[in-house]
């Protein structure tokens, strides 16, 4: 069964920077994606960052440059750094794996698969 553990989110002042890690267990494989997406208030779940299996990095174009995805495979675990945060960033953070084939850009754009496997998430607060 695979389980998807988030943690790192809290309170922070816009500027301000927050690491987000997801622990991952249940799976093996090399036909994956693991990734972030995010609901902020009011919105749909979007896409933020993804890695597929050779480790290459997936960024929707809005936060190329301020986040970073990141993975420890020794550690199963899966890192968002995120940095200059800003008020609009405010959201439900969530961690995800796709175990089928995967094209990073289309799972990201299509906020996962039917057969995606989900986080329970973890807020992120920024205040102006």
């Amino acid at each position: 069964q695979v389980q998807l553990a988030e943690s790192g989110g809290g309170s922070v002042q816009a500027g301000g920077s927050l690491r987000l890690s997801c622990v991952a267990s249940g799976y093996t494989g090399s036909s994956y994606c693991v990734g972030w997406f995010r609901s902020r208030a009011g919105n749909l779940r979007e896409g933020v960052a993804a890695i597929d299996s050779t480790g290459s990095p997936t960024y929707v174009d809005s936060l190329k440059g301020r986040f970073t995805i990141s993975r420890d495979n020794a550690k199963n675990t899966l890192y968002l750094q995120m940095n200059d945060l800003k008020p609009e960033d405010t959201a439900m953070y969530y961690c995800a794996a796709e175990l089928t084939t995967c094209r990073p850009e289309r799972w990201l754009e299509w906020v996962g698969f039917r057969t995606t496997h989900w986080g329970q998430g973890t807020q992120v607060t920024v205040s102006s």
